[in-house]
Formats: structure tokens, sequence, C-alpha cells
């Protein structure tokens, strides 16, 4: 009675300690995502969402369909962005539901006095969440809504499934399981197209598992027919458009030259941005695996490493970004989880402790430069606030709003810029508004907005913080002239400006006014 009255009191705790951390991070994911206007990739997706489509020149539509439905309703921006937020915690729930059964596998499946450990399976699913909730970079995909996001939640998943699939009796046919994996690669595919990675990493553990004979049988070829079905408005749509989007992935992930010292800095972007405690579980776990020769589970490693892997070999030529080895590092959690819990019950406190302060300090200084976008204090004059990459989640929402208005005054038709990372916010806030892309490179706006018309005026836009030449060269606009700015202030602080030029005569040879 007393060992059951003292299961149920830990049971109790750790589901107060559990709802504790996933409200701190819904707290902290809803208010910044009422305090900051929509990122360049955010609004880009969201644009996905109001311009609905089989698929996109750069991604595949999932990101836009499952934000469809919000949209159309004409919810804000706070609204729309509960979808990544809702992501994360189930992310974080389905982090600690794989630990806590990683955890029992591990504890069937290893040999030695180290695995005699005062843990239960409850306290490893709060380290896991707890992993979650001090990477930062996690955060950033949890406010704003990104291919990523999704294929954290598919990730996990998917090596569940695969974990089950592998353990299966072959006598028995798991039908549902089969068509359960078919899903999830589907919906994978439908997110991101790096999907292939994690889809490597479950045919490879299924061989090791079941081995070759596996592919004599009915289930994998359902599923494979399952996935091929739901990604099949990608190829339909890419069949249509030339191949466009396959063309420019590969030539966007293959980047330039390759350097030694790119990669060197992925690394240490990836430990910043994901946290040294996470890094030190990862290792933990991974050397754990391996000299227990627990060969299922070093299989379901895979899911971190080949996409880890690719992403630094990519680094290397430049083409590469902090948030893309999210999904992987959320397949590492549960075992960098199981690794550092049992660290810490042996006794092994005071290094982790060190980690967990460094990491929080980390979380700390990026939500306080979120909330006061950049370094409070600095002037306008300074170089941090000249080239202040948080200005980037500010301002854009007015600026739109002026824009649009300005338009409507001066009877122009059109937006145009110079780059797209500037047109995704100023489509969205400006809305219903075409916005022309005034270079070379074919992309969406080209598929959204077309070509913008010769001898047409157009309301140009100038942003401080990434900032062109006025568009007056041969076979560009006659003249530009201003007709308005707009200062994006935080705390009364300058964090950038917006300028407004009314463009005359698009392709006319240039004058000056």
């Amino acid at each position: 009675m007393h060992t059951q009255n003292t299961h149920n009191v830990e049971r109790t705790s750790s589901v107060i300690n559990l709802s504790r951390l996933l409200l701190l991070g819904l707290l902290i994911h809803a208010g910044f995502g009422f305090l900051l206007t929509l990122s360049v990739d955010e609004a880009h997706y969201v644009l996905y969402a109001a311009k609905p489509d089989w698929s996109y020149f750069d991604h595949p539509p999932l990101v836009g369909w499952i934000q469809w439905p919000l949209v159309a309703a004409g919810a804000p921006d706070s609204v729309i962005r509960l979808i990544p937020q809702a992501l994360w915690l189930v992310s974080s729930l389905l982090a600690r539901q794989l630990a806590m059964r990683l955890f029992d596998q591990q504890q069937v499946t290893a040999h030695g006095s180290d695995v005699a450990q005062p843990l239960n399976r409850d306290t490893v699913g709060l380290w896991a969440v707890g992993l979650v909730l001090l990477a930062p970079v996690l955060h950033v995909l949890a406010v704003g809504l990104l291919p990523d996001s999704l294929l954290m939640v598919w990730v996990l998943l998917l090596m569940s499934v695969t974990l089950s699939l592998a353990q299966a009796d072959p006598l028995r046919h798991e039908w549902s399981r089969w068509l359960a994996l078919g899903l999830l690669l589907g919906l994978a595919g439908l997110s991101k197209y790096t999907a292939i990675l994690p889809a490597l990493a479950v045919i490879v553990t299924l061989l090791v598992a079941r081995g070759v004979r596996l592919l004599w049988t009915s289930g994998p070829w359902l599923a494979a027919a399952l996935a091929l079905l739901l990604i099949s408005p990608v190829l339909l749509w890419n069949a249509h458009n030339e191949w466009i989007s396959f063309a420019y992935q590969l030539k966007h992930g293959s980047g330039g030259a390759w350097q030694a010292k790119r990669l060197a800095a992925f690394i240490g972007i990836q430990i910043v941005a994901y946290g040294p405690l996470l890094v030190l579980g990862a290792y933990l776990a991974t050397r754990q695996i391996f000299q227990r020769r627990q060969w299922l589970l070093a299989c379901l490693l895979l899911f971190f490493f080949i996409p880890f892997v690719v992403t630094g070999l990519m680094s290397g030529g430049g083409g590469s970004l902090p948030h893309w080895t999210a999904p992987a590092w959320l397949a590492m959690t549960p075992f960098a989880a199981i690794a550092l819990a049992q660290r810490w019950s042996s006794g092994h406190k005071a290094l982790i402790l060190a980690f967990i302060r460094a990491q929080v300090v980390i979380c700390l200084i990026a939500f306080a430069a979120l909330f006061f976008v950049g370094i409070p204090g600095l002037s306008a004059d300074h170089p941090l606030s000249r080239k202040n990459p948080l200005a980037d989640l500010w301002g854009w929402d007015q600026a739109g709003i002026q824009a649009r208005e300005l338009a409507q005054t001066h009877d122009l038709k059109s937006l145009s810029v110079r780059n797209w990372t500037l047109g995704s916010r100023l489509a969205w806030y400006a809305r219903p508004l075409p916005v022309h892309v005034l270079d070379s490179r074919f992309d969406q706006f080209d598929l959204w907005f077309g070509n913008i018309p010769p001898g047409s005026d157009s309301l140009f836009v100038n942003w401080s913080q990434v900032k062109f030449d006025l568009p007056t060269k041969p076979g560009e606009f006659e003249w530009c002239r201003l007709i308005g700015t707009f200062e994006a202030k935080r705390f009364e602080r300058h964090i950038s400006r917006f300028d407004f030029y009314h463009c005359r005569h698009w392709g006319a040879t240039p004058g000056t006014q």
C-alpha cells in the first residue's frame, strides 16, 4: 500500500511539473505571437494559404493548406500563430511519450549494472519536455509556422510507428501500422522535400530489424503506395510547371564552393541554437547505445544523424539554415532525455546543472532581445542598430497599411521591391495589392503576380536594414519620387525606416525628377 501511495504521489507530481513546463512554453509563444509581426518566411507561407494551390515553387503545399481555414476566415496574425503553438505542444508531448517508451526498451535490452537507476519513466518524460523548452530555435518554430514545424511532428510519429513495425511479429499482418506509416510519409512529403531523409531512416531501420525478406511482403508496398498517392498533388503540379520546384531545390541545396570554416560555423551555431545541454545529452545517449550494442535503438538514431550530416555537408557550401535541423534534434531529444536523466539520478549533477543554467541564460537573452527588438539603449547610429537582425520582426504591419493607403491615394496599382524577402511581408500586410520583385530571379512571386506591366507606375518600397538603389537604370522606371516614410520604433527607439516612392513608367529610358 505504501509503495502504491508513493507511486501515486510521484505520478501526480510529474503531471503537475509537466503542466507547468508546457504552460510556460505556451505563454512565451502566445506573448511573442501577439507582439511580433510575421517573419519573412512566415509571411511567405501564410500567402500560400491566401493563394491555395496544389503546390508551390519552393515548397510543398501543406504549410499553406493547414493555415487556409483561418486565413479564409480573416483571422489576425496572433490567431493564425496558434497553429505553430499547437504543433510545438504536440511535439513536446510526442517527445515525452517516445522518451518513456525508449526508456522501457532500454531497460529490457540493456546489460550491466548501470541501468539499475532510481529512475521512473515519468521523470524521463519530463526531461524530454524540458529539453524542448530549453532549445531556443524550437521557440522560433513555435511562434512562426514553417515547414519544419510540421516535419517535427511527423518525424516523431514516424519513429514511433517504425519502432512498432520493427518489433512486430513477422507472421502477423500489421495493416493499420503500415497504413499509418504511409500516411505519415505522405504528410511529411507534403510538408518539405527533405522528408526524404527521415524516410531513408525508416527504410534502413526496418531492413535491419526485419531483413530483406520484408520486401517480399505487402505491407511496405502498401505504405509506399499510400505515401505516393498523398504527394501526388506535388508531383502533378511540378509536372505541369516543368519540374521547377525540384530544379530550384537542387540548386538551392548545393550552395557555392565548399569551405570547412562554414561547416565549423554551422556546428557552433547548432550548439547555441539548440543548446549545449541537448548536445551533451546526444553525445551521452549515442555512446551509451553503442556501448550496450542496442542495434535497433542505434538505427533509430539515424532519424537524427542522416539529416544532420546532410545539412552539415550542405552548410559547407553555404546552403543551410539553423532551423533545418529542428526535426533531427527532436528525433534525438528522447534519447538525450534518457541519458541525462540517468546521469542526474546517478549523482552526476554538477556538469548537467551548469549546462542547464547556460541554456537558460541563452533563452533569456534571446527572449529579452526579441522583446526589445534588439539591444535597448543603443543609438540609431550604432552599427548594431543599423544592421539589427531582429528589426525584421517589427513594423511591417504598419508599413504595409501605409503602403496600401499611399497606393490608393496616388492611384498606383502595384507595389514593387528589389528582393522577395521584402515582398512577402508587403504582399501580406498590403494585400490585395500585387507585389512585383524587380530582379531577374524567377520565383513564386512571378507565379502569383507575373511581371510588372511595361509602362506602368508602381509604389516602390525601400527598407533601411536591406536598402537597394532606386530602380531607375536603363530599362527600369523613368523616375522615382519619395512620397512617404514610416519610422518603426520600439519604446521610442528607432528600429528601421521604410521609404515609399512613386516610380513612373516601367521600362522607360531614365530621366530626372
